[in-house]
């Protein structure tokens, strides 16, 4: 099998994608860009060492997806606490979309200026 060799731009997108991806596994996320997972793993321990980051980065307040919704507290704190959990979840999944349209828009200029009709 061939080796691929990606751009410094698609690595450092893919790694941006992964690292902001609450939940996020490699699995996951090379499957989404078409590469392999060992592939991926190596980019984001490269960059984490690169960085002198020894653990996945998880902001503050910052939790995966939930697959369903929480009831509704009772006391106001407790509500406004779900509610802010809910803005960063909500951010979070923002920041993933709009580095996976910036990769897909990459991965579309390239292929287009590759053609050669």
């Amino acid at each position: 099998m061939a080796m691929k060799d990606y751009s410094d731009e698609f690595k450092a997108g893919a790694v941006a994608l992964y690292e902001s991806t609450p939940g996020a596994t490699y699995k996951s996320i090379a499957a989404d860009l078409g590469i392999n997972r060992a592939t991926l793993r190596e980019w984001v321990l490269r960059d984490r060492e690169r960085r002198g980051v020894t653990s996945a980065p998880t902001p503050a307040g910052q939790t995966p997806a939930r697959s369903g919704q929480t009831p509704p507290s009772a006391d106001p704190d407790g509500r406004i606490r779900q509610l802010e959990a809910r803005v960063a979840e909500l951010e979070a999944s923002e920041r993933k979309l709009a580095t996976e349209r910036d990769i897909l828009r990459k991965a579309a200029k390239y292929f287009a200026g590759e053609t050669n009709w």
